[in-house]
């Protein structure tokens, strides 16, 4: 299913152990496997006798030196990834324990003779996508008349209009429509159209030397699965396919470039697409989409899409006919048997990613029923596991966060006073979701068959590409939540002003409410502290306290800020990760703003939390070290090595190692908690600090 047009800011999570089910689970091949041994999952376990797991530091190694290792030293030497995952750590063990209480509430969905509605769908999915031995029964036939409508076409107008029909279905097209909020009207939905057409992670694994492997892979993988749809000459195809993808991705802009709100806002009547961009059948695309009755769209990479159109121009039907049958194949092959299924295994999560092994089915399973019935799911999940006074405890947290930044912004030297009484009006407006929404998703409409996966996956992505449609133009929904409660992350939405903290994300290490205070500070604080920054970072400061897209700062503040962002980038830019592979500044530019800022307000708003008592002193360590080290925990883990390089030129965030040392080393209350002084690797002289927030 296609994604909505969002960019969330992720926040990390680690949990001590994976829970196991109880209760029955299905098998391989559909049958009820036997029961596994009772687990409560009701309760996350605890870091700690106080919420952090001292058992997890070095203290051998000066906080100076290396935080991160200080912090999380033993714990890291200790660390292996799993064979089916490509990175562990705290994110991931808090997921599992999502996992598999998402699993406890679908199967106990699958099982119930009497359910109906939403919870009979859930069952439904989750039966279809276990029956494994039924799927693997159906070999390639439900591919079968995808892929013999991409046969049928005869002409580019053809091909653009079947592009467009991938909006509701499987497959890609060379430019990808999505419906959301107006960035300049946010109270009324848009189109916005994006630039397409490449498959790999980022157009530097086409043009950059470093991954000449896989981009053979790639080659390899598209010959496989074409062979494996029937399609004609794979070999050659393959070859055609990479050309094109490669001459794609030389004119598409770079990720860093995507992010700039101000560039990436261009209104387009569709009466002038074809003259905007030509070469490329804009009215055949639109009306496979469902999208003819648009009479304007938001173009994001502005000058790359007259420069794509002209590659669709010039490149054979055949090479257009056989890229959309790859694509439609590549993205259905989960849902198909075993040969299609690992094939894309091999590909996208061993070469791309140094996956070992395909994760247990049920997992994917889970992900699956989530992923296309996320409120139905999202709303057993909740009656559940999320207890009613979690709610009251993080809106308690989010007030003293707030009060945190309204008390910097106050004493900002750098700010006028029109930009300052314009920033707090922003923040007194921001809305705060957590838990979960006031109203659930109605999949009434939606057909849900136990007994065709395939149809299954096509019928929810065309439903929700149709609800989302049919909301051009109509005032937006303030109420809708763009993630699911089952969750482990949080996000800011600009147009909207507002965070959102699905459920699962206030448990340990985040919150643990018999835990020490400080610790939950560095932990969800941080977190809390990180969503409402967003709102102030690079972009997020260009939208205004309604969400409005707008120039709200005079001219000499946003100079300022810019300079003073330029310096935290440029620290970021200097850290090597891999050899010869380094952080781009540019492109995680708003996590980086986001992080500072977070710990920073995590760190204000324990301080508040004393009123003016002094800080108990826990296994030796003050309160503010302790809120150092609540941040360093959540950000455990380990990656493997291909995925770290995907990484580094695809995700807006930094490794988890940068996430903790930069932002204490821009923070004077780090040297002096831990003593760091002039000559330690930690150490930044204080002019040369980045000071935004």
């Amino acid at each position: 299913m296609k994604t909505p047009w969002l960019a969330v800011a992720s926040a990390a999570a680690l949990l001590v152990a994976a829970p196991v089910l109880s209760g029955p689970a299905f098998a391989a091949d559909g049958a009820t496997a036997p029961e596994t041994p009772v687990r409560d999952l009701t309760k996350a376990p605890r870091m700690g006798p106080w919420g952090f797991d001292a058992t997890g530091m070095d203290r051998s190694v000066r906080p100076g030196d290396d935080f991160f290792r200080y912090a999380n030293g033993a714990y890291m030497e200790k660390l292996e990834i799993p064979a089916d995952r490509s990175s562990y750590g705290a994110f991931n063990t808090l997921d599992e324990l999502s996992s598999d209480r998402l699993r406890a509430v679908i199967e106990k969905a699958s099982a119930a003779a009497a359910a109906h509605g939403p919870e009979a769908q859930v069952g439904a999915l989750y039966r279809s996508y276990m029956d494994e031995a039924r799927v693997e029964a159906l070999g390639a036939t439900p591919l079968a008349p995808d892929l013999a409508r991409i046969r049928a076409a005869r002409s580019r107008d053809e091909i653009a209009r079947l592009m467009g029909a991938t909006a509701k279905g499987f497959g890609r097209s060379f430019f990808d429509p999505q419906v959301y909020d107006d960035s300049k009207d946010p109270l009324r939905y848009a189109v916005y159209l994006s630039q397409g057409g490449v498959t790999l992670p980022d157009r530097d694994y086409y043009l950059d030397d470093r991954f000449k492997p896989q981009r053979e892979a790639y080659e390899a993988y598209i010959a496989k699965m074409l062979k494996l749809g029937g399609w004609a000459n794979p070999e050659a195809n393959a070859r055609a396919i990479v050309a094109m993808e490669t001459e794609i991705a030389k004119v598409s802009w770079t990720r860093a470039e995507r992010r700039d709100d101000d560039k990436t806002y261009n209104p387009v009547e569709t009466a002038e697409l074809a003259r905007f961009a030509p070469g490329f059948p804009w009215a055949a695309f639109l009306a496979g989409a469902d999208l003819s009755a648009a009479r304007r769209v938001i173009v994001a990479e502005n000058t790359a899409f007259p420069k794509i159109a002209q590659v669709f121009a010039r490149t054979d039907v055949e090479t257009l006919k056989a890229w959309l049958a790859f694509t439609t194949t590549d993205q259905a092959s989960p849902y198909l048997s075993k040969a299609f299924d690992q094939a894309r295994f091999d590909f996208r999560s061993k070469t791309l990613s140094g996956v070992q092994q395909q994760r247990p089915r049920w997992k994917r399973a889970v992900d699956t029923v989530d992923g296309s019935l996320g409120g139905a799911v999202g709303k057993l999940y909740v009656e559940a596991y999320f207890p009613p006074e979690n709610k009251a405890r993080m809106e308690a947290l989010v007030g003293d966060i707030r009060t945190a930044l309204a008390a910097r912004i106050r004493r900002l030297d750098w700010m006028g006073p029109e930009t300052k009484a314009k920033a707090l009006e922003k923040l007194g407006k921001f809305n705060v979701k957590i838990g979960y929404p006031d109203k659930w998703r109605d999949y009434a409409a939606l057909t849900i068959r136990a007994d065709d996966l395939y149809g299954d996956i096509e019928r929810a992505s065309a439903f929700d590409w149709d609800y989302r449609i049919r909301r051009i133009n109509d005032p937006v929904d303030r109420g809708e939540w763009e993630m699911t409660p089952g969750t482990i992350n949080a996000y800011y939405s600009p147009t909207r002003n507002e965070i959102v903290f699905p459920a699962a994300i206030l448990q340990p290490p985040f919150f643990d409410p018999e835990g020490d205070p400080a610790v939950n500070y560095g932990g969800i604080g941080g977190v809390i502290g990180h969503e409402i920054t967003h709102g102030f970072d690079d972009q997020g400061r260009k939208s205004d306290g309604d969400g409005r897209l707008a120039e709200w700062w005079t001219a000499e503040d946003a100079a300022k800020f810019n300079a003073r962002a330029k310096v935290l980038g440029d620290q970021y830019s200097a850290t090597e990760i891999l050899p010869g592979a380094k952080i781009n500044g540019e492109l995680t530019m708003g996590e980086n703003i986001a992080d500072l800022g977070g710990l920073l307000l995590a760190l204000d708003a324990y301080h508040l939390s004393l009123k003016g008592r002094p800080a108990p002193v826990i296994d030796g360590l003050t309160g503010d070290q302790r809120v150092f080290l609540g941040w360093a925990q959540v950000w455990r883990g380990k990656y493997r090595d291909d995925l770290m390089k995907q990484i580094l030129v695809s995700d807006p965030h930094s490794p988890p190692v940068a996430r903790v040392d930069i932002p204490v080393r821009n923070i004077d209350a780090f040297y002096e908690a831990f003593d760091v002084k002039p000559g330690d690797p930690m150490y930044i002289p204080p002019e040369k600090r980045a000071r935004i927030w």
